[in-house]
């Protein structure tokens, strides 16, 4: 069941007993493998704590993930080594994938660095030129079409289905869930480094994590992570939309995944209008409350992040600008307690993104 309070507020009453199965290491063990790997920076943020009134706010912080300024490196290496390595395709095939951010170029990345081409579907001007530009730096195909993201997704796959090439793509659909679950599978490296880092510090989990939500991958991991017999009733999870694809809460109040009509935003990794199938169950079943927010918002957010020495693109500071709406916002003592916070709570915000990946508006 859910209730909600307003639409940039959707609560999840879920099942407290609901859990999911436990996770083995094997992406983890693979990122450790890989030249340059170390887990991303765990910043406390005190000044935040105490606007918020919690007793510790920690930024995770992907802009240097593997080389590249996005948390998408780590689905992205995992499944393009494992799609590649299950594929019957001949040598010459290319790795192929729509993107509307960060996803494109890192699936390029570790295309060439397996020795492959790629070939990258994008939504004509969905996506900043800049990271258009280094998608291409990568060395991939970069081919601009006048569509939606979900059109895109559509044209990447019916070109690998040619027979040209390896579909990597971070969206699931019937038929097409094995990848999508690679990608969810190499993020949980993510969130064992937060439990890891907290560790050293003498916090436990984490009582309340932000997760910006495009189609839900990122969050299917957050929430497989966390979700897990034994810790199921640990950490209250929340997604972060941009107000122009809110998907989620949509979905929750309807009980089954809901397509919106997506508009523009600055934060482009999350202008995606239908939730994953594959994420879905874990949507349902796990999640605490999806929040949206708006361009200014997320802005608003990333400033405040710069001044506090991190520098956070419009998707990865909407992490931020959603605690702000979860905690400090209408209805705030309701929503505290639906999320169980205090002021001897402890949060971490996932800043999936550096300004490098997708630069903040001038002015």
């Amino acid at each position: 069941m859910t209730n909600t309070t307003s639409t940039s507020w959707i609560a999840n009453d879920r099942d407290r007993a609901w859990s999911t199965p436990d996770q083995d290491d094997a992406a983890l063990s693979f990122h450790r493998s890989l030249p340059g790997y170390e887990p991303t920076a765990l910043i406390a943020l005190p000044e935040l704590a105490s606007e918020l009134g919690v007793a510790a706010v920690f930024a995770k912080d992907e802009s240097t993930r593997l080389g590249l300024p996005a948390f998408k490196a780590l689905g992205a290496s995992w499944a393009v080594h494992r799609a590649l390595e299950a594929s019957n395709a001949g040598p010459d095939a290319e790795a192929v994938t729509a993107t509307d951010g960060n996803h494109g170029r890192a699936v390029a990345r570790f295309a060439r660095e397996a020795g492959r081409s790629a070939r990258i579907f994008v939504p004509a001007g969905g996506i900043h030129p800049s990271a258009v530009a280094a998608i291409r730096g990568e060395g991939a195909e970069v081919i601009e079409l006048e569509a939606n993201y979900d059109q895109t997704v559509a044209a990447a796959a019916d070109y690998a289905a040619s027979g040209r090439g390896v579909l990597v793509q971070d969206t699931a659909w019937d038929g097409y869930e094995e990848v999508p679950g690679w990608i969810v599978d190499g993020y949980s490296t993510l969130f064992r480094e937060i439990d890891a880092q907290l560790g050293e510090v003498g916090h436990r989990s984490p009582d309340l994590i932000c997760v910006p939500t495009g189609v839900g991958s990122l969050l299917q991991a957050a929430l497989a992570y966390y979700r897990r017999a034994g810790q199921a009733d640990s950490t209250a999870v929340v997604s972060v939309e941009s107000d122009a694809a809110a998907c989620m809460g949509p979905s929750l109040l309807a009980s089954h995944p809901v397509t919106v009509e997506t508009g523009q935003t600055i934060m482009s990794g999350l202008n995606c209008g239908t939730p994953s199938p594959l994420a879905w169950p874990l949507i349902r079943g796990g999640l605490d409350a999806a929040v949206s927010v708006s361009d200014s918002a997320a802005v608003d957010a990333a400033h405040r992040l710069a001044d506090l020495g991190v520098a956070a693109g419009p998707c990865g500071a909407a992490s931020l600008a959603g605690v702000r709406e979860a905690l400090i916002g209408a209805d705030a003592d309701a929503r505290r307690r639906h999320l169980d916070i205090d002021a001897g709570s402890v949060i971490v915000l996932t800043v999936t993104e550096g300004t490098d990946a997708n630069p903040l508006p001038e002015g």
